[in-house]
């Protein structure tokens, strides 16, 4: 687990390892949660980087009678 220091301007870097898994870019938005006492950032995708990402997800199942 990587940590990361709050500049005095309220900044953080993210650590490079990281940028890179997650292929962030300079400029790229994040959405910041919180829960608690801990802080989650999710990079936003563009709409058309989505395409295709829940390919094969299972769509067999029984809907509620109130429901289409």
């Amino acid at each position: 687990m990587d940590s990361v220091t709050i500049s005095p301007k309220f900044q953080v870097v993210i650590p490079r390892k990281i940028r890179d898994s997650l292929d962030l870019k300079p400029g790229q938005k994040v959405r910041v949660i919180q829960y608690g006492k801990r802080i989650e950032l999710i990079p936003e995708l563009k709409i058309s980087d989505m395409r295709g990402f829940l390919k094969g997800i299972n769509t067999d199942f029984t809907r509620e009678k109130d429901r289409l």
